[in-house]
């Protein structure tokens, strides 16, 4: 089977425009943020080895080393966050004409949703990575390029707002209170923390131009 991310950008948007379920809005996400990140490492890579730069390089080095893992995480996250949806959806399949059937296909559910809610989750973990690495290239990077570090910022913001939703949409149908109450606050928390450095990113790029 195809990978989505193998898939071209024409290939891509046909299947999410599509009426498949899947992929949907938490693969986009990824996707989104990947691009983000992608742009950070060019910037990175437009700094690295110029002599105007110099006393950023290693820094810019390591940046950029760090972001291309981040970068080919992300990628990964386009196809789990589908692959996610459809364990969910597989528990519709199962039989449901016996007590021990219905016993059995609650339990499948709750699992599937708790897995549902991780991955986007971890997505989010990521992008709060990536944007935190991106801030760092601010007043260190290639001007010629601080329009890209912008856009950057707000592409991965969109990706984090886009799985913090995904968390949500799955979060709410799990019954153990104490999952919930864990990843509710983790991810509000995330979410904070990283808009704020993204609008910060955005906000200096804006200045300097």
């Amino acid at each position: 089977m195809t990978k989505l991310v193998d898939l071209s950008i024409t290939d891509f948007t046909a299947k999410l425009g599509s009426d498949e379920p899947a992929p949907g809005g938490g693969s986009a996400s990824a996707l989104v943020a990947g691009v983000g990140a992608a742009l950070t490492r060019m910037v990175a890579e437009l700094t690295v080895g110029k002599e105007k730069y110099a006393e950023y390089n290693d820094e810019m080095e390591s940046l950029l080393k760090e972001m291309t893992s981040l970068n080919d995480k992300l990628l990964v996250a386009i196809d789990a966050d589908t692959e996610a949806f459809n364990k969910v959806s597989a528990v519709f399949t199962m039989p449901k004409e016996t007590d021990e059937d219905k016993a059995k296909r609650k339990e499948a559910m709750q699992e599937a949703l708790k897995y549902a809610t991780k991955v986007p989750f971890e997505t989010m973990e990521l992008i709060a990575d990536a944007i935190r690495l991106t801030a760092t290239a601010i007043g260190k990077s290639n001007t010629n390029a601080a329009s890209d570090l912008g856009v950057a910022a707000l592409t991965m913001k969109a990706g984090l707002y886009g799985s913090w939703l995904n968390v949500l949409i799955n979060i709410g149908g799990v019954k153990d209170e104490d999952f919930r109450n864990e990843y509710a606050k983790k991810g509000q928390a995330i979410l904070k923390e990283s808009s704020e450095v993204a609008d910060h990113i955005y906000k200096e790029i804006e200045k300097s131009l």
